[in-house]
């Protein structure tokens, strides 16, 4: 009969595994708001002192309710898993008057929990040990192994209450010429106290970056050039820019213009007489130049006047303002505000754009410009 209970409760213990494992995959977020049993645990050091009492195998002879006491010393290996040593004591009287009979246990227990932290936590304990026992007739050593389940609460984040029972079986066979082994049931209360500092809380999750904006698909300062290809961030607004992104000197193209040499002559304002050729093309491109500046009327220029090197610097210089004058006047007649124009300003023979040892180079000088104004 005693190795049936024992069979019995080793069928138990491996079906209630199952059990255990079906009831940890159902933990709420609840019962692991403090520490989740599936990915954190406390693995500090503990000691367990345990108080509890035995319901003793009869073919022993000795008193059938015996108080027993012990201290397990452990720790989580897993955040279902701990392991402990253990020893404990019992003393019982022995029937019939004819002494005592004592057992001293050492051993290791585990015991698999389910549920989290901070919750009931319903678990299963498994032990082997030695067996040491004393009588008037015998003193001696036996293996013992052990099985049951329990409940475990944590109070703080050092300390848990404990309460299990189980069945204990002794391959005792000196205690009793005629037995080969006893088997006890038992039910303990324990304390559990962890040592050292608690295990920092783990830091939480950092979400990753954002990605680099695109800087091809940006562009800041609102000049048409995106930012990956602007070398000059930050423009003004409705500044004229070049494919860098970097201011550029605007000119309407007047050269279509072309003065005749040494014209006009002081005091002439007749743009006919200027002009190589007022009729057909000069007059047509200054046409354009009005047509343009009425397209946009935010764009405000410089008309600016330059010579060939032919003359003096103090005559070209003269000449320049006067072919400026020229085309300043035509614009404002034309209806561009002269509040949009700079100038008329000379800059007589520099900053050439032909050759000036040639006649189709020094034709070239002979030129007025609209610059555009950043």
């Amino acid at each position: 009969m005693k190795r049936k209970g024992l069979y019995f409760l080793i069928a138990l213990a491996l079906g209630g595994v199952g059990a255990v494992h079906a009831q940890d995959t159902a933990a709420t977020a609840a019962d692991s708001a403090s520490m989740d049993a599936t990915s954190s645990y406390d693995g500090r050091w503990y000691i367990a002192p345990t108080v509890g009492g035995y319901y003793n195998d009869t073919d022993r002879n000795t008193n059938s309710r015996q108080i027993y006491y012990g201290l397990g010393v452990g720790r989580f290996i897993a955040p279902n898993v701990s392991l402990d040593l253990f020893a404990d004591r019992t003393s019982r009287d022995v029937d019939a008057g004819n002494g005592k009979w004592s057992n001293n246990a050492y051993g290791v227990a585990a015991r698999f929990y389910a549920g989290g932290w901070n919750a009931w936590r319903p678990y299963l304990l498994a032990a082997v040990m030695g067996s040491q026992h004393h009588s008037a007739g015998d003193s001696g050593w036996s293996p013992a192994a052990e099985l049951g389940a329990g409940l475990s609460k944590t109070i703080t984040d050092s300390s848990d209450f404990r309460v299990e029972a189980g069945y204990r079986y002794d391959w005792d066979d000196k205690t009793q010429p005629r037995e080969d082994g006893y088997g006890d049931w038992f039910l303990g209360l324990s304390i559990v106290s962890r040592f050292g500092a608690p295990p920092a809380a783990p830091a939480p999750a950092v979400a990753p970056p954002p990605p680099a904006p695109d800087c091809s698909t940006m562009d800041d300062d609102k000049d048409g050039v995106n930012n990956c290809d602007d070398k000059c961030p930050g423009t003004a607004a409705g500044t004229i820019v070049d494919a860098t992104g970097c201011p550029q000197k605007v000119v309407i193209d007047l050269r279509g213009v072309n003065f005749k040499f040494d014209r006009p002559k002081k005091g002439e304002t007749n743009i006919a007489k200027s002009l190589a050729e007022p009729s057909a093309d000069s007059i047509s491109v200054l046409d354009q130049a009005v047509d343009t500046l009425q397209r946009y009327p935010q764009v405000h220029v410089t008309v600016a006047g330059y010579t060939d090197s032919k003359g003096t610097d103090a005559y070209n210089q003269s000449l320049s303002e006067r072919r400026a004058k020229i085309v300043y006047d035509y614009l404002t007649a034309h209806g561009i505000d002269a509040s949009r124009l700079e100038g008329p300003i000379g800059h007589g023979e520099n900053d050439p754009i032909g050759d000036n040892a040639t006649d189709s180079g020094r034709a070239q000088n002979r030129r007025t410009e609209l610059q555009v104004q950043q």
